[in-house]
């Protein structure tokens, strides 16, 4: 019997090194390191095309390197607010112009998924006019959202930077 569960436990070990020789790699994660200035251009006239009527917000990937990501957001219309636990985002204004809200506290707060919440507003936050050319920078764990001025779109540079929680 002893012998049985040897030879039992040495083919399962044959088999999945095997199977693990020859399961497809996995996906090398998205990497893109650099974007030429006449790309961005591009990609709002892009996120201006393909935005659907009703969709207040398109987002399109500029550069990526795990953990880091920055990303074209083209903003129609106001976004519900946010906070994310782990990870500050920098803006910079490529078009446009709005309110940034940052501070204050999440009405009606709810987590969207284990890093992030919304709300359906922000009491008691610091309206920021920003514009093209400008950067803001919003900490983790605090509520922000950008409003449009008089519904005109802006598009935005964002950058989530993830930072460590510390710990008492």
């Amino acid at each position: 019997m002893r012998k049985f569960g040897m030879v039992s436990c040495f083919a399962i070990f044959v088999a999945s090194t095997a199977l693990a020789q020859t399961a497809p790699p996995a996906a090398p994660p998205l990497l893109k390191v650099f974007a030429a200035s006449a790309e961005i251009p591009a990609l709002i006239a892009k996120a201006k095309a393909e935005r659907k009527p009703d969709q207040p917000l398109l987002a399109q990937p500029i550069l990526s390197l795990a953990p880091y990501r920055a990303s074209l957001e083209y903003r129609a219309g106001n976004s519900p607010p946010a906070s994310h636990d782990k990870d500050a985002e920098m803006f910079y204004v490529l078009e446009g112009s709005a309110t940034l809200v940052t501070g204050g506290k999440l009405v009606d707060e709810k987590r969207t998924n284990p890093l992030n919440f919304t709300g359906t507003a922000i009491t008691g936050g610091h309206e920021q006019v920003i514009a093209k050319g400008d950067f803001a920078i919003v900490p983790e764990n605090t509520p922000h959202q950008i409003i449009l001025i008089g519904g005109a779109p802006v598009a935005l540079m964002s950058i989530h930077l993830p930072r460590p929680i510390p710990t008492p």
